[in-house]
């Protein structure tokens, strides 16, 4: 399982629903936007380090100006953006290959069970459609963006 998560200001996603009309489908101030990604071979185990790495990432400043202080710390908001993407194979000519990826069932189950996850840990949580056309919003904080994958923990 792969994410990229980004502290935000704000971040919100559109869902397309025809050619030109947008709804909303998720939104949040102050908080993290997690780009999900599920790989063959993910389980619900992998889905529990990660939520719990993401909302326990101390990756806020605290009163200093340290990054000292997590999303539960602070409570900030989360969205969650499923992104097979993540698993994008390039090393072989131009068109990047997806075979990386999860078989949909897997996917779609995981990344609900990773918003559940993040509710039950308290945390305010949006997020966008599965396998949905979808446009991201957001303005990154400080930047910081950070990469974490379940493989390399």
């Amino acid at each position: 399982m792969k994410a990229v998560v980004q502290r935000v200001q704000f971040a919100r996603v559109k869902v397309q629903t025809a050619p030109g009309q947008q709804e909303d489908s998720g939104a949040i101030e102050k908080g993290l936007l997690t780009l999900l990604g599920v790989g063959h071979g993910d389980t619900e185990k992998e889905v529990d380090w990660l939520i719990n790495k993401i909302v326990k990432l101390r990756i806020f400043e605290d009163e200093n100006g340290k990054m000292n202080k997590s999303l539960q710390d602070i409570g900030g908001a989360h969205l969650l953006v499923s992104q097979f993407t993540l698993f994008a194979d390039c090393s072989s000519g131009n068109r990047p290959s997806f075979t990386g990826a999860a078989d949909l069932k897997t996917a779609e189950a995981l990344y609900e069970k990773a918003i559940a996850l993040s509710r039950q840990l308290g945390v305010k949580t949006e997020q966008g459609r599965f396998r949905a056309d979808m446009k991201v919003e957001l303005l990154n904080d400080g930047p910081v963006t950070i990469i974490l994958d379940t493989n390399e923990n």
